[in-house]
């Protein structure tokens, strides 16, 4: 006897099989490109008297100390300023992995009629991953505070700071101790089977007033004939951001800027040495060290951090800093250093384009993922422009900036100080 099946199981189980059906008709495209554009700049500072080399540029900027304006693959990601405009691109042919291939760019790029991409030389094991904290200070017992404020205001708020007592902390709680929000990784992870650009036959920097939108093709051995795209203001670089800032550590500071073109939402953060102690505040409306928020971000990780006000909405033009928290007390103290960031959008190019019925094949044969972001930097505290901001820079660089702890005589290691734990984090 046929047993008997009610009809809305019936129905159910159809539509979970039409799913199914649905969902193994779309495939990943066999081509597809990442594009990453970052625009630095240095309040208050002309872009041609941004200094450069080593110190804090070289440690909160390109990632390795030293760098200069050399261009390498991933600058688009980190904080740097030098060079003010960065592009990263990277190229995936699932059909010819690892093969050279090139990218004809409009004119307004003023970078030549195209960019090679090629596959990446072999790098050396970086000793620790950004984020981690170096083995050195794994090893060895830490010192200080990390006090922690946050949201726009004159005034501390009730319930702040937060307190990270170091001294007793396990090396365990250490990495948890800067545990919070973090950025989606949604970059492309990079590999032998890539092509990459900047590389060490280009490395071509974006002008001032250069310009993506307009017509790109790739082409190579194995790219399909018809990855051509156009780049529209939306994908374009952004604007560097306009920031100035007023008031003294003592005081309540001020920071207001220009609205940034194609800007969905910002985030400040600032920290500074005080003593043994480590201050930081950001503009969030939640008490996280924001050590994880300076990257691109999802559409939907902007929308939603901006309902949770962990993010400040596009309309903003401003932010107060609480009076005092960076006031200099007993012992060594440094000049607060403020981050600004302006998230861009993401954009995504598909070709063909998904069909409007569901249900029909879909085999995209290339796609075009776009970033962008605006981010700069001011010492708070200093004049803004003139020889006193560049004073003030010199002064915040590698002898402000205290070293690794050194081993004595006989083998005992000095307390490590969380500025130099900061160093390690900062290493993206």
């Amino acid at each position: 006897m046929t047993p008997f099946i009610r009809p809305t199981v019936l129905a159910t189980s159809l539509c979970l099989l039409g799913l199914a059906a649905s969902a193994q008709t779309a495939k990943a495209p066999k081509t597809q490109l990442w594009i990453d554009l970052s625009t630095g700049s240095m309040a208050g500072m002309p872009e041609m008297d941004m200094p450069m080399g080593g110190g804090l540029m070289g440690m909160v900027g390109g990632g390795r100390p030293g760098m200069g304006s050399n261009t390498h693959y991933g600058m688009a990601r980190t904080m740097g300023i030098m060079p003010p405009r960065v592009i990263d691109i990277a190229l995936h042919n699932s059909l010819r992995p690892g093969v050279e291939a090139s990218q004809a760019i409009p004119p307004g790029m003023r970078m030549g009629e195209s960019l090679p991409l090629l596959p990446p030389k072999a790098q050396p094991t970086s000793p620790s991953e950004p984020g981690e904290v170096p083995q050195e200070y794994q090893q060895h017992k830490p010192k200080g505070r990390i006090l922690v404020y946050w949201g726009c205001g004159s005034e501390v708020r009730a319930g702040q700071p937060r307190v990270i007592d170091l001294a007793r902390a396990k090396p365990t709680d250490f990495a948890a101790a800067f545990a919070g929000r973090a950025v989606p990784d949604r970059g492309a992870r990079v590999g032998p089977s890539h092509a990459l650009y900047p590389n060490e036959r280009n490395q071509v920097q974006l002008a001032r007033d250069s310009s993506l939108v307009g017509e790109h093709q790739v082409r190579g051995e194995g790219v399909p004939a018809s990855m051509k795209f156009t780049l529209g203001s939306a994908q374009d670089l952004m604007p560097a951001i306009d920031l100035r800032t007023t008031g003294q550590p003592q005081d309540s500071m001020g920071t207001q800027w220009q609205p940034v073109r194609n800007a969905r939402a910002y985030y400040l953060h600032a920290m500074s040495q005080n003593g043994d102690d480590m201050v930081m505040w950001s503009s969030a409306e939640t008490p996280d060290t924001g050590m994880g928020l300076f990257d691109y971000l999802p559409n939907a990780t902007i929308d939603r951090w901006l309902k949770e006000r962990v993010l400040l909405p596009a309309e903003a033009t401003q932010c107060a800093i609480p009076k005092g928290i960076f006031a200099a007390g007993a012992g060594r103290e440094s000049t607060p250093m403020l981050r600004m960031v302006a998230y861009g959008g993401e954009s995504h190019i598909v070709h063909p384009p998904r069909p409007a019925d569901p249900k029909a094949p879909w085999e995209p044969e290339w796609s075009v993922r776009v970033r962008v972001k605006a981010h700069t930097m001011a010492m708070l505290g200093e004049e803004q422009g003139g020889g006193a901001m560049r004073g003030g820079m010199q002064g915040a660089g590698r002898n402000d900036m205290p070293e690794p702890a050194e081993r004595e005589e006989g083998g005992t290691a000095q307390p490590v100080n969380p500025i130099n734990v900061l160093r390690g984090i900062f290493g993206r």
